[in-house]
């Protein structure tokens, strides 16, 4: 029988609030016609204000859309209310070959996808540009190096000679090197207290961009990571992957406005080790990746190399998601939380924070701010990182009695994504 998607799901992909009830509205089968699947994509006809239907296509392993509406939205309501009648209503969307027009743009994507994948690769041009990026990379970094002795020789308080980083930041993006670039414009909202300590670790980045090639691989990979080398998700699937049912712990997802970035967090059934999937949309766009919460995936990953892997890329799914166990995962004291964030900055001095689940923890607010005990030890909130409303909805689930709540540790404090109350499903945070 097919796999169909959760309403939890579908609506997980929408661009904003007002496209989910925008597509609640289509979620009938009064407004569609011509409808069908054949188990890898829909299609279908919906009514609007004009005279002729809007033509919908989902494909469903990316996933990827298509509709013949003037929305920017991506995806638009009409591809959600079809998934959304799909997931709620399968006699809706009865087994079918693709009409000619979905038929028509499911090849293109094919076809575009066999291109990408044939493409012939030229390793010494590959050679000669990755020489050139490692150059100026080099050059830009022993320039920040520079720059922050000068602001260090002059003196933290001395601001008349200082001025803003932006500048300071456009040359690392010149350099090719912008996770340099973002961690200098963040020096301008770091208070003054931390100033020394940020400078240190980004003197401390710098350096290590400028010797690459002396580092151990690990250590190596996870500095080109730090200063804004990409690898394509192929490539790293080209390696080793690890098949596992993979339990969906959280997702969050942040926005500025170039890009909206969802970050899901995964951790293996039988491995038990950690992953973090990235995925972004542009403006407007949700990101294509959307896991439920509590539920598991069987699939193969493929990690990012790293002194400590965490990052990962998402390779062949067996089978949609599905209901994951009714209890919590096991998790760690606030002590065991805190001696794992150690024991993985140890690896990668420049991590800000780790995943954990905590257990039997009680969220308690207090005249300083958010906290969360487990009786015997105590870590704050990093409040500033968490709506105030996701903190008083943990609060409300958790009535005062203890619960599993997982997040990210670090050492700005611990950062809720989601909880599990004793006998109910998981409830997610941040995105609330």
């Amino acid at each position: 029988m097919e796999e169909r998607w959760s309403t939890e799901h579908v609506l997980s992909l929408a661009p904003d609030t007002s496209s989910q009830k925008a597509a609640g509205k289509l979620s009938s089968p009064a407004p569609w016609s011509g409808t069908g699947t054949d188990g890898t994509a829909l299609w279908g006809e919906c009514r609007g204000s004009g005279r002729t239907p809007y033509r919908t296509v989902v494909e469903l392993a990316t996933p990827a859309y298509q509709c013949s509406c003037p929305s920017r939205k991506f995806p638009c309501k009409h591809a959600l209310g079809l998934l959304l009648l799909w997931s709620g209503s399968p006699e809706a969307v009865p087994a079918a070959a693709p009409a000619d027009w979905a038929a028509e743009w499911l090849e293109a994507r094919r076809d575009r996808a066999e291109k990408r994948a044939a493409a012939p690769a030229d390793p010494e041009a590959a050679r000669r540009r990755a020489e050139k990026r490692g150059a100026r990379v080099a050059a830009g970094a022993a320039e920040l190096r520079l720059r922050l002795a000068d602001r260090i020789r002059h003196g933290l308080a001395d601001q008349s000679t200082a001025g803003p980083w932006e500048e300071v930041a456009a040359r690392m993006v010149d350099a090719q090197a912008p996770g340099l670039a973002t961690r200098v414009r963040e020096l301008d909202t770091v208070p003054q207290e931390r100033l020394l300590e940020e400078y240190a670790m980004l003197h401390l980045l710098a350096t290590a961009a400028t010797r690459i090639d002396e580092l151990p691989a690990e250590l190596a990979a996870t500095v080109r990571t730090r200063v804004g080398y990409t690898v394509d998700a192929a490539e790293v699937l080209a390696g080793p992957t690890v098949r596992d049912r993979w339990l969906v712990l959280g997702s969050r997802d942040t926005a500025d406005e170039r890009l909206t970035t969802r970050r899901v967090w995964l951790r293996g059934a039988k491995t038990g080790r950690p992953a973090l999937l990235l995925a972004f949309g542009r403006p407007g766009q949700a990101p294509d990746l959307a896991l439920p919460t509590g539920h598991l995936l069987e699939a193969e990953l493929a990690y990012h190399p790293g002194a400590r892997p965490l990052r990962a890329a998402l390779g062949t799914r067996y089978g949609a998601p599905e209901a994951g166990p009714a209890g919590p995962p096991a998790g760690l004291t606030v002590a065991e939380a805190v001696a794992g964030y150690g024991a993985a900055v140890a690896d990668d001095p420049w991590l800000e924070s780790h995943p954990a689940v905590l257990a039997d923890v009680v969220p308690v607010r207090t005249p300083d701010g958010w906290y969360l005990t487990d009786g015997r030890h105590t870590v704050p909130v990093r409040a500033s990182a968490v709506p105030e409303a996701a903190l008083w909805r943990l609060a409300a689930v958790s009535t005062g009695r203890p619960l599993a709540v997982f997040g990210e540790y670090g050492h700005q404090g611990f950062e809720p994504v989601t909880a599990w109350p004793a006998g109910h499903r998981p409830v997610g945070l941040t995105n609330a």
